[in-house]
């Protein structure tokens, strides 16, 4: 299974994907079938969130396995914690759970302070690196990491990873993000985003996985919009947006939609941009 790198002469539309895959796992920590669902996304630039890389090198990592088997390239990734993926909890279950137990049965930063759920000690976890990644199939810049700090009940120390590509003629900027919720809380670290943006007459856009609804999110990061409007949180039954992708005047929103079926439990974003 293959995706066919752009010709970047012939580029004048980017279409864009934010995906917060969950190691690739379930609720109940059962691996579900990433790669296809990232080739039907069939975006230019994608942007994962909670990609996995274990410690031990034989083991594949989340985005190298989506990039090598789609003929995307990683622009640049960026380790947010060191983590524990749990062996399945209920390999019979057919669902997702309980919403206030799906991560915790399955997945454990390290520092979290976290009470082990009865029947689970004899879990074997697996060691590793959790955090974000920006996959391409246009050319893009190398990728900077952009340090957005800790916040005061969040183990995670967060981070923006930012490339550029061309669009038109045009650079366009991409940020991809994972914030810390805001209850953590994470208002210092979108204000210390905001101030690393670029100007809002340069295309640019930001997206990901923000633990927060949309309309703060535009508060907290003014001149950026929306580009797309719909629930995404928990994937099983939504009734919230944490996920956003937000551009600035200089892009135009061509098409947007929120994909419905996943193995997640959040639903992944795409949109198609045009220089305005």
């Amino acid at each position: 299974m293959t995706s066919a790198t752009r010709d970047p002469d012939r580029i004048d539309a980017l279409r864009l994907a934010t995906f917060n895959v969950h190691m690739g796992v379930d609720g109940w920590g059962r691996p579900f079938d990433l790669v296809s669902e990232c080739a039907d996304l069939d975006a230019d630039v994608l942007i994962l969130q909670e990609a996995w890389t274990p410690d031990d090198d034989g083991r594949p990592a989340t985005a190298r396995t989506v990039a090598d088997r789609l003929g995307y390239h990683v622009v640049g990734e960026s380790s947010l914690a060191h983590a524990r993926l749990y062996e399945p909890y209920d390999p019979r279950s057919k669902r997702w759970g309980p919403a206030v137990s799906q991560v915790r049965k399955t997945f454990q930063v390290d520092g979290e302070r976290w009470r082990v759920p009865a029947g689970s000690r004899a879990r074997q976890p697996e060691p590793g690196s959790w955090g974000i990644a920006i996959l391409a199939r246009v050319p893009c810049t190398p990728a900077d990491v952009l340090a957005l700090g800790k916040a005061g009940r969040d183990p995670v120390t967060r981070s923006a990873v930012r490339t550029t590509t061309v669009v038109g003629g045009r650079h366009v900027v991409i940020h991809g993000v994972h914030m810390a919720h805001i209850t953590h809380p994470s208002v210092p670290q979108f204000r210390r985003l905001a101030r690393m943006l670029p100007p809002r007459d340069t295309p640019a856009v930001v997206a990901g996985d923000m633990n927060l609804w949309g309309p703060p999110v535009e508060a907290l990061l003014p001149g950026w919009r929306r580009a797309v409007i719909g629930r995404t949180w928990p994937a099983h039954r939504p009734h919230s947006q944490p996920d956003h992708i937000l551009v600035t005047p200089a892009l135009q929103v061509l098409s947007a939609q929120v994909i419905t079926a996943t193995g997640s439990d959040h639903r992944p974003l795409v949109v198609e941009l045009g220089l305005a």
